[in-house]
Parts: structure tokens; C-alpha cells; sequence
């Protein structure tokens, strides 16, 4: 296995070699050819395709091609489905060269010596539009957002190993988000006195909360924007969120080689990412929910059986105090090495290795075949260190099932009842089945269940050698938004999911969501509720480090009803193709909180004193009963959520 920090070079050793025309750039993972895959694959249409997402363009033209041409298509796939697939098959392929209007994109190549190596350059543009409404009726509110886009792009071949692309957006947005208060990282109190041993490791810290965006439904928002969004009225300053119609801008680059009919690929990029043998968007390791960040990778499958993958990026800082304040303590780099196994075409199996390390030489997280956990013990304990289990079995005539854990620590010293109980079990997991539907075009239902322990994805803050008396920032993020799954921490979600596609060029999906999570700001907030939450001093002994999941303070319950759809009219069949898609959403949301109360009747308070000292209303060890309420501070609310977009030039 190569080592990552020979990437860049091996990639430019190979542009000469040409064989035939390939395209190893990658596909978004907002296409939704990847749910079609994962209905052939589930379906035994096609071999066994990576875990490692995004796949390329030459990677996807393949799948398409075994799927049309495979045996078990001639009775596994109807015309609407062949028709579908079709669609791609030509939307991936190397386009004409030349001017293409309909299209917005211009294309050209050319060869060059006696082996006459080609190089191509694909260029273009692309527009998205979208307007979001949220309407409150009970508090007569109403909040409206918009995302703009211009994009502009290029990619293309350099021989036939050798890719590249890049693109850049300039936009306007605006997300409107409510203030909701502040949030101890500690429990309150926690802040020890200056002479105490460990003053320096654990001192409180207050962070400001928000609301989910308002006119987008709960954690399904997605920054576009990298870094800062920019008022009109101050353009040189740095503002974190545009509450108001702002500008932002992003980049995305990638340089992708692939050998061996593509066994080894290597990548050079920031783009967003999703890792694991799982359904697509499920990943409690290495989400696509997250934010992209530069990065080097390889994906090497010796036999057909196994995979290793492995990657090092630096992670980006999350603007909260400005661009030269912010990033004094998030200096990260995110390692991770996945080794996948299978069974044929029925069982899979993914051990996922992960490591949040403060920026330094450390080639000990760079090696692809080391285990970065043991690595820790080598080299010092200053990093936060994630394992990840994924099985995943499936059949073609009746579906698949997974379960994933991931690990963030643990104590295994302790008894089965002490680790169920102590929030240092930092373990997020998950349990689902989805089922195709045959007599649809390329149709399913899914039914998922998900747990977030409290503090899982956290780290407390600590000194770290080469960053002088800083306390650096550990959790398992990047620019402000998780790695993993995009539930916070203490939180879980019942999914039921049926999607459809009724003719070739319309897609459409109904979701039912369960959420409730602890809440991370008022009175009665919950301890390890929040990504920047901290564990600290008697993780093993203290009261407040307890969990007790809906029974130990104020948690938000979710109830969300949304339908979907997208119509693509450049894949028309009448033929008047027009290079525009029309999407949508819309449902309800309707939430509520309980909180906890003593056994006899009276309200709890999330804190209670006892000989001056400020701790936990549990500290017996034990759960509280808790009820539904509805204050000024926790409110019950029902929402209607309305978003439609245009885009135009889709890619």
C-alpha cells in the first residue's frame, strides 16, 4: 500500500501512460444516481460497488453499463428502469466536443505524441435558484430564505489515468435561525479554583445557541458557503451565518488517477465524502453530511473481497469569533482508514479507524495500514481517537439490513449496568431495513433507528504540545458541523422513508421522522447535548455524568411529515429537452418538550444546590419521571416548511 504523502507524485508519474479515454473525476453526492446504484446493487444487478463515496465518473458509466448488460436485467429491470439508466449512461459519458448551448458547457481534447496521449477540458456553467418559507401560524411568524447560485467549472482528462476538475460558486443567502441562549461545555459550576491540579484542563466556557434554520425542516440544512458570508453593507467583515441576504462564495478542487482497471485509486481534493458499507446517508463515521475540507486518499481493493481505504485532511475552523480569533484553537487534521470485507454479493463488514489530531509532522496517522487508536499510546495522548463497526447483509428478493456502532470512548472496566448508564460510553448506533419494491421503478422503503449517547463526537479541550499554553479544540467536526451523523449528540430518530421514481425523468419521496434530543440551552439544558460539549473531572464517579435519555432534564421532540419531488425536464422523452430541473419539498413540523419532576409531583429543576455547591437534580443515581410542558422558555410549535428551486444546466 502506498503511503498518502507520495500521492501528488505517483499521480503526475502516470499522466503519459495512455490507453484508452477515462474520466476518474467524481460525481456530487446530491446526484441521485447513487440512490439508483445502491437499488441495483441491493437488487443483485450489479457487483458489489466501494464504500468509499463520491465514486468516479468512469466508476458510475461501468456500474450503468453492467446493469443494462448483466442477465439478471432481461428480468430484473422494466423499461421505465432501463429508460432511467439510459439517462445517466449519457448524462456521465465524455460529451461531444464543442460549443453546447443546451447544455451551457463547451468541451475539446486533443492528443500529443507518438503514443498520442489525450487531453481534454470540459467547461461550463450552472445556476441554482431557491426560495424557503417557514410559516408559524400560532405565533404569527413567518420566516423566508433563499439560496442563489452561479457555478462555474471545468474538468477533464490528462491521458487516460489522470483527472481533474474544478469548480467555484459565488451566491446569495439567507437562513433566518432564532437566538435560544447559552450553553455551559461544562455543567455549570464546573469551573475549578486557580489552584486546583487541573484548573488549566477543565474551565467552563458559555456558547451561544441557535435554532435550526427556520424555513428549512429540522437538520436537513446544508452551507453552502465556505468559511464566512459577507453583508453587503460591510463587505471586508467575516460574519458567521447570514440571518440577512448575504454573499458567500465556494471552491472545490480535485486531481483523481486510477490503475489497475481501477483497484487503486488516488485523490487529491476538497470535496464532501461519505464513508462505509451502509446505505447512502447513513454513515455515523464519515457522513455527507459534513462540511468538505482538503484532503489526500487512496482506495486500494487487491481482490474482490477486500478494501482498504485511508485519508488525512485538514479540517477547517468554525467562524464564531471572527477570522483571526476563531481559529487560534482549532488547528485539526482528520485521519481515517477503513478496511472493508464481503461475502459475495450478502454480507459486509467495515472496521473504520479515525483520528482528530492538532496540526503537527505526525506520520504515525499518515500510514494507511496503521491502527491510529494503538498509535495514540505511542506517541502521547493528546488526540481523540473514533472506532466504527458497519454489517450490512442483504438478499435480491428481500432487501437489506445493517446496524452500525460507533465509538467514541468507553469504559469496559466497569460493570454492564455502570457503562449503560455512564455518559462516558460515547457510542452513537444504528438499526435499519430497506425493502425495494419490484413492481416500481426503482422504489423502496426504509425504516432506520438511530442513537447519539451524550457527548458522542465531543472532546474536551487540553494543552497540546507545539501550541503553547492553548487549549485545543478535539471534537470530532469540521468548520462548525460533525463528521458523523447529522444528529447532535443525546438524541435519536425513528425514520420511515418511501421513494420512488414513477417515470424516467421524476423522482419523489415521502419522509416520516421521530427526533428528540436533549436540549442545550435554558434552565433545565442537558449536559453533553451539544457538539461542543465537554467531559470532564469523575467521568466515572460523578452524579452529573450520568445518562438517563429523556429522564435527567428538557428534551425537544420532532414530529415531521415531508414529501419531495424533482423533475428533470433535459431528460425528457418528447424530446423539446430543456437543460432545467424543478425540485421541491414540503410538510409539517410539529414539536413539543418534556421535562423532568420529582416523585412527588413537583417540577425538577436541572440544578438544585446542596452545601453551596451547584450539581445535578440526579445526583442520587437515579431517573426522574418527566412530562410534556409548554413554556415561553420550551414551547410547543407546529410549522409549515415550503422549498422550491429551479435548476439550471444541472450537472
Amino acid at each position: 500500500m502506498l503511503k498518502k504523502v507520495l500521492i501528488i507524485n505517483l499521480m503526475f508519474m502516470f499522466v503519459c501512460i495512455s490507453l484508452f479515454a477515462q474520466t476518474h473525476s467524481s460525481v456530487s453526492l446530491n446526484n441521485h444516481v447513487y440512490y439508483i446504484l445502491e437499488q441495483a446493487e441491493m437488487r443483485g444487478l450489479v457487483s458489489p460497488l466501494s464504500g468509499v463515496r463520491p465514486f468516479t465518473r468512469n466508476v458510475v458509466i461501468r456500474a450503468i453499463n453492467e446493469i443494462l448488460e448483466s442477465p439478471q436485467s432481461a428480468r430484473g429491470l422494466n423499461s421505465t428502469e432501463r429508460a432511467i439508466l439510459e439517462q445517466y449512461l449519457e448524462r456521465f459519458s465524455i460529451p461531444e466536443p464543442g460549443l453546447n448551448l443546451r447544455q451551457g458547457r463547451w468541451a475539446g481534447e486533443t492528443t500529443t505524441g507518438a503514443r498520442e496521449t489525450r487531453f481534454s477540458a470540459d467547461a461550463g456553467v450552472s445556476m441554482s435558484i431557491e426560495g424557503s418559507a417557514g410559516l408559524f401560524p400560532a405565533l404569527d411568524s413567518r420566516y423566508f430564505g433563499t439560496e442563489v447560485w452561479v457555478q462555474a467549472f471545468i474538468q477533464g482528462d490528462l491521458g487516460s489515468r489522470v483527472s481533474y476538475q474544478l469548480s467555484g460558486s459565488g451566491g446569495l443567502i439567507q437562513a433566518p435561525r432564532k437566538f435560544l441562549g447559552t450553553y455551559n461545555t461544562f455543567f455549570e459550576g464546573h469551573s475549578l479554583p486557580p489552584d486546583h491540579a487541573n484548573y488549566h484542563e477543565f474551565v467552563n466556557r458559555l456558547i451561544d445557541i441557535y435554532s435550526q434554520p427556520l424555513s428549512h425542516f429540522p437538520f436537513t440544512y446544508r452551507r453552502q458557503w465556505d468559511g464566512s458570508v459577507f453583508f453587503f453593507e460591510h463587505l471586508a467583515s467575516f460574519e458567521p451565518w447570514p440571518t440577512t441576504l448575504a454573499g458567500g462564495y465556494n471552491l472545490s478542487s480535485e486531481l483523481s488517477a486510477s490503475f489497475l482497471e481501477d483497484r487503486l485509486l488516488l485523490r487529491f481534493g476538497r470535496i464532501r465524502r461519505e464513508w462505509g458499507s451502509v446505505p447512502f446517508g447513513t454513515s455515523l463515521a464519515f457522513n455527507q453530511a459534513a462540511r468538505p475540507f482538503l484532503g489526500m486518499e487512496a482506495e486500494f481493493s487487491p481482490v474482490s473481497w477486500f478494501r482498504i481505504s485511508s485519508l488525512t485532511g485538514s479540517l477547517e475552523y468554525e467562524n464564531v469569533h471572527g477570522i483571526y480569533v476563531s481559529p487560534h484553537t482549532f488547528q485539526n487534521m482528520f485521519s481515517i482508514n477503513m478496511f472493508s470485507f464481503r461475502f459475495r454479493n450478502y454480507l459486509f463488514f467495515d472496521f473504520i479507524d479515525a483520528a482528530i489530531w492538532p496540526k503537527r509532522f505526525e506520520l504515525e496517522y499518515l500510514s494507511p495500514i496503521n491502527l491510529n487508536f494503538f498509535a495514540q499510546n505511542n506517541i502521547g495522548k493528546f488526540d481523540n481517537m473514533a472506532w466504527t463497526f458497519n454489517l450490512r447483509g442483504q438478499h435480491p428478493r428481500i432487501g437489506t439490513l445493517w446496524a452500525s456502532v460507533f465509538i467514541d470512548e468507553i469504559n469496559f472496566t466497569v460493570g454492564w449496568r455502570e457503562m449503560r448508564e455512564l455518559a462516558r460510553t460515547m457510542v452513537a448506533t444504528q438499526a435499519g431495513v430497506i425493502i425495494p419494491l419490484p413492481f416500481m421503478a426503482f422504489s423502496s422503503i426504509r425504516l432506520s433507528y438511530t442513537k447519539i449517547n451524550p457527548f458522542t463526537y465531543t472532546h474536551h479541550r487540553n494543552v497540546v504540545p507545539f501550541f503553547g499554553d492553548l487549549k485545543m479544540e478535539k471534537a470530532y467536526i469540521n468548520n462548525g458541523v460533525g463528521l458523523g451523523h447529522y444528529l447532535p449528540p443525546n438524541s435519536d430518530e425513528i425514520l420511515f422513508r418511501f421513494q420512488t421514481m414513477p417515470a424516467r425523468n421524476l423522482i419523489t419521496e415521502f419522509n416520516y421522522q421521530m427526533i428528540r434530543r436533549g436540549a442545550d440551552f435554558g434552565s433545565n439544558a442537558v449536559v453533553g447535548s451539544n457538539l461542543h460539549s465537554e467531559l470532564g473531572n469523575g467521568r466515572n464517579t460523578n452524579p452529573i455524568y450520568r445518562r438517563y435519555f429523556l429522564r435527567d432534564g428538557a428534551y425537544k421532540w420532532y414530529h415531521i411529515f415531508r414529501v419531495g419531488a424533482q423533475w428533470d425536464l433535459s431528460g425528457s422523452a418528447s424530446g423539446r429537452n430543456l437543460p432545467v430541473t424543478f425540485f421541491g419539498e414540503a410538510g409539517v413540523v410539529y414539536s413539543f418538550f418534556t421535562n423532568i419532576y420529582n416523585l412527588d409531583g413537583s417540577v425538577a429543576s436541572q440544578y438544585m444546590h446542596d452545601d453551596g455547591e451547584t450539581v445535578r437534580a440526579n445526583v442520587t443515581g437515579r431517573a426522574h419521571p418527566f412530562r410534556r410542558i409548554n413554556t415561553p422558555e420550551y414551547p410547543t410549535s407546529t410549522s409549515v416548511i415550503v422549498r422550491l428551486g429551479v435548476r439550471i444546466f444541472p450537472r
